[in-house]
């Protein structure tokens, strides 16, 4: 049927019948909002390259919490810091950590709360890098058994669900079976599956103290012209056994996340990461956009390109409008 007949905007007059044929709905239910932690008392430090977020130690991370719980927010992401840094990344498994200490501190006091726990170890070796080191390169196999073990110590701690961030080959299978053979098979997976060596995690490395002290991550990171290999790297994590597969970052990424929803039957989660919550922030404090506006079209184009869950610094400013 052609104009005049059939005319689109007869549905777009109000809000109401714009609200009846909508195609895509975002709702705080797939909102993850990702924390810093940080050993120390009483700390609150700001990421000068992400307005509005901050390190926390544990004390000021349950006060950040309870905002999240009343917003309805389902889950965090956990990063830590540590209070020193060694070659091997040793305080990514002490059950001291910033993490394992924050995790018990918020099961205890939100128990309904989703835990999730990032596994890499670029946050805590003195190198930057997300494995272990044979001369300059990043050795693949000699660092599952150290991602396996920072695994466990969070599942110890009381996480529900596990993030490896690193793209070391294997890693997914080596967790699985370090989770099970220690008494945690009910621990979830999250693997960051296709994540690309992106120049939008620029801001996240402030947060995390984790820039590489040399070279880069181009040889265990993904290429950005590549998409199939995204599908090839998928299968291998989910046959290794993850639970909800990640494209990381978002923006640049759609066609992929669509690719990914569509070939394969597991929850599809998306980070919308550093840079592209930063550049908003910027461009509104610059009063060239509308941050809300703009925040909620990227969140919605996100979820509409396939992702079931959407890991977002916006998280908090994004609950509170989709509950206004």
């Amino acid at each position: 049927m052609d104009f005049p007949e059939y005319r689109p905007r007869r549905f777009r007059r109000t809000e109401n019948l714009r609200r009846m044929v909508r195609e895509t709905v975002l709702s705080v239910d797939q909102l993850v909002y990702p924390l810093f932690v940080l050993p120390g008392k009483n700390l609150k430090n700001p990421v000068k390259s992400m307005p509005g977020v901050f390190q926390y130690s544990v004390d000021r991370f349950l006060d950040e919490l309870k905002g999240v719980v009343q917003l309805n927010i389902p889950a965090i992401l956990l990063f830590g810091l540590p209070s020193e840094k060694d070659e091997r990344g040793s305080e990514a498994y002490s059950q001291s950590g910033a993490v394992q200490e924050a995790v018990r501190a918020a099961k205890d006091r939100y128990p309904e709360l989703v835990v999730i726990t990032d596994v890499c170890l670029c946050e805590y070796t003195s190198h930057g890098h997300c494995g272990l080191l044979h001369g300059q390169e990043v050795d693949n196999d000699s660092t599952l058994e150290i991602l396996a073990r920072v695994a466990v110590s969070h599942a110890r701690a009381g996480a529900d669900v596990v993030a490896p961030s690193d793209m070391m080959d294997g890693r997914v299978g080596a967790i699985r079976r370090a989770l099970d053979g220690s008494g945690f098979d009910q621990a979830g997976i999250m693997a960051y599956s296709a994540k690309y060596c992106s120049a939008f995690y620029g801001p996240f490395r402030d947060a995390a103290d984790s820039a590489p002290q040399f070279g880069d991550r181009r040889s265990y990171q993904m290429d950005s012209a590549n998409s199939d290999e995204a599908l090839r790297e998928v299968a291998l994590d989910i046959g290794e056994g993850a639970d909800i597969v990640m494209v990381k970052p978002a923006l640049a990424y759609l066609d992929v996340i669509r690719r990914v929803k569509d070939q394969f039957d597991r929850p599809v989660a998306a980070y919308n990461v550093s840079g592209e919550y930063s550049m908003v922030k910027a461009a509104a404090a610059q009063g060239w956009l509308d941050e809300k506006r703009v925040m909620m079209e990227i969140l919605t184009g996100i979820r509409r390109a396939g992702a079931d869950m959407i890991l977002t610094y916006f998280a908090k400013e994004a609950a509170d409008v989709l509950q206004s």
